[in-house]
């Protein structure tokens, strides 16, 4: 499959972290301006010391959002990574971004979580509006991007993380940790509702991050009742760190269109439940529940052998038994800095390592976009996706792709 193929085919990103897809020089140029102290100044540095292709262990993979955090708490900061992010996107050939972040560690004396909100929209808008008016989108060389806006509750958090979540800690002293994390993740699910409905923003989904063991999404639930009742669609990071127990209590009781990571679907030696005497029969089970019900999967290989210490290859990731199953897979760069990565390297490291037929990567690369949280009708969203299906096609035709 040729790699300019690949650039040039529309593609979706449903799922990155905004704090984890800055640009380099950025946080360089942001960090001496916030006095934000890091171990290098040079871009070079940072990718030793920091931002590295490959990571020892999850604590050192997350180390690098303590710096990208600290720039990240003011409107102008935000607002301006957004955009830059939207640009970058738009450049590889993204036609459709969900872009997601929490918006309470990035809340303070001088910022409110809506207004962080606000800020990400606006830099993704003008992204928007400078590709949107573009001569090639005019003439219908080219589709017009789309993006929408994530909001994510964190499964735990301390005093440390936020000046938010350091006041929530301590107004709520005599409350459990659980019943802090259900209070802060219901605000955030209020809020959202907020920017969506009244605001008429493109804040389209609802999503919980955070580490899943000991910190399960029971906590989340009056959050996930709350979004649900009021239509904004739902995904949950699970399957990442877990197992399928993680999963099938994103769909059951958080009402998930969409599974962050979902990796350890197939993973029966992990439930822990002793009421599942069957344990390959509940796996298999949960699996044909996601494929009927078309309840997408956000898969982030890059980050996933980062990460994941038991996963060597894209030859050892469950992507291929997905596939296989026919469940709804996209493929995404979770964080686009700290994986150093990009949805068009994402399909070439797929299609290196996967034996792919032509209709297999169509089905992904469509999946992106079918699965998507659209902020506009059902109607639009068809229309949009038709139009994606015919510039697959036609670039397809161009290099001699079969489509079956």
């Amino acid at each position: 499959m040729p790699s300019e193929f690949l650039k040039r085919i529309p593609k979706a990103d449903l799922h990155v972290h905004l704090d984890g897809s800055l640009r380099l020089s950025t946080l360089i140029e942001l960090s001496k301006k916030e006095g934000v102290e890091l171990p290098d100044y040079t871009e070079k540095g940072l990718r030793q010391k920091v931002f590295k292709d490959k990571y020892a262990s999850l604590v050192e993979y997350l180390k690098g959002f303590s710096y990208t955090g600290a720039v990240m708490q003011n409107a102008e900061n935000i607002e301006r990574i957004a955009y830059e992010l939207g640009q970058d996107a738009i450049a590889e050939g993204v036609r459709y971004l969900e872009v997601r972040f929490a918006p309470q560690l990035h809340a303070n004396e001088k910022l409110t979580a809506q207004e962080a909100v606000r800020a990400v929209v606006c830099g993704l808008r003008r992204a928007q509006k400078e590709h949107n008016s573009s001569a090639a989108v005019k003439k219908g060389e080219d589709l017009e991007f789309y993006f929408g806006i994530i909001a994510c509750a964190m499964r735990n958090f301390n005093q440390f993380m936020s000046p938010y979540y350091a006041g929530l800690i301590k107004a709520l002293s005599q409350s459990s940790k659980s019943e802090i994390f259900s209070i802060a993740s219901l605000e955030l699910a209020k809020m959202v509702v907020k920017l969506a409905k009244e605001e008429k923003l493109p804040v389209v989904g609802f999503d919980l991050a955070g580490e899943e063991a000991g910190y399960p999404a029971a906590d989340h639930l009056d959050a996930y009742r709350y979004v649900h009742k009021h239509f904004i669609r739902k995904t949950v990071h699970s399957g990442e760190a877990y197992g399928p127990e993680s999963i099938f209590q994103a769909i059951t009781d958080c009402y998930a269109n969409r599974l962050g990571h979902g990796t350890h679907l197939f993973a029966a030696e992990m439930i822990k439940d002793k009421k599942v005497k069957n344990k390959e029969e509940y796996v298999n089970s949960l699996a044909d529940y996601i494929a009927s019900e078309r309840i997408g999967i956000e898969v982030c290989l890059t980050s996933n052998l980062q990460t994941l210490p038991q996963i060597k290859s894209v030859k050892d990731h469950p992507i291929k038994e997905m596939i296989k199953r026919g469940l709804p897979v996209s493929i995404n760069t979770d964080n686009r800095l700290v994986s150093n990565t990009t949805v068009t390297k994402e399909m070439e490291l797929l299609v290196r390592n996967v034996n792919l037929t032509p209709k297999d990567l169509k089905n992904i690369v469509i999946a992106g976009f079918k699965s998507g949280f659209f902020p506009g009708s059902y109607i639009e969203k068809r229309r949009f996706v038709r139009k994606v299906i015919d510039r697959y096609n036609a670039l397809a035709k161009e290099y001699g792709i079969p489509l079956y």
